[in-house]
């Protein structure tokens, strides 16, 4: 279902910005592979726990398959998986015309820096990572674990990227962002002036 949100909110995004918002088709280099693995680690997710129930096989190989067997952690993950779906999908339609898919030069929106982006840079990023470690609880298997890990690296890789586009487009506002909101999580930080 967080798929399906993503795209419907990313084909909104590029209605209201008359222009794509996928910016993914012209990464290159880092960026290029971060945009691989942002696909694999959803793919992962969503198709190894598929792929280990149609060829039991396969699942008797992964020593993190149990088998239903823990049930609370399952039920635990799969709240975790919705929470981060519903933070990821929030903040993605939070950033309205501004929201893009990749990073290029020349391609940013708007500062956005309110509600969500007030405790964090990146939270449909950080809602993201919460699903994807919600889905490995609550199906845990080796395709399920390295998704979320892929996912980092590829967030890591994706960030430094955006931050230093956006430096660049948006100047001395998004550095003073930069100096007051973290990356990840946190609350504002006083800065010295």
């Amino acid at each position: 279902m967080y798929l399906t949100a993503f795209a419907w909110g990313t084909a909104e995004a590029a209605r209201a910005a008359g222009r794509p918002v996928w910016l993914f088709g012209r990464a290159r280099g880092l960026e290029r592979l971060a945009a691989f693995g942002f696909r694999l680690a959803f793919a992962l997710a969503l198709l190894g726990p598929l792929l280990w129930l149609a060829f039991p096989a396969l699942h008797k190989l992964d020593p993190l398959w149990t088998e239903g067997r823990y049930q609370l952690v399952g039920a635990a993950g799969a709240v975790l998986a919705a929470a981060g779906a519903m933070l990821a999908f929030a903040a993605q339609m939070s950033m309205g015309s501004s929201w893009r898919v990749g990073v290029a030069e020349g391609a940013t929106g708007a500062l956005v820096s309110g509600g969500l982006y007030r405790f964090s840079r990146n939270p449909t990023f950080l809602g993201q990572f919460i699903l994807l470690t919600g889905v490995t609880l609550a199906i845990p298997a080796v395709p399920t674990l390295l998704a979320p890990l892929l996912f980092l690296w590829s967030a890591a890789t994706q960030i430094r990227s955006e931050e230093r586009e956006l430096k660049q487009a948006l100047g001395a506002d998004y550095s003073r962002y930069l100096a007051t909101v973290p990356r990840w999580i946190g609350f504002h930080r006083r800065t010295s002036s």
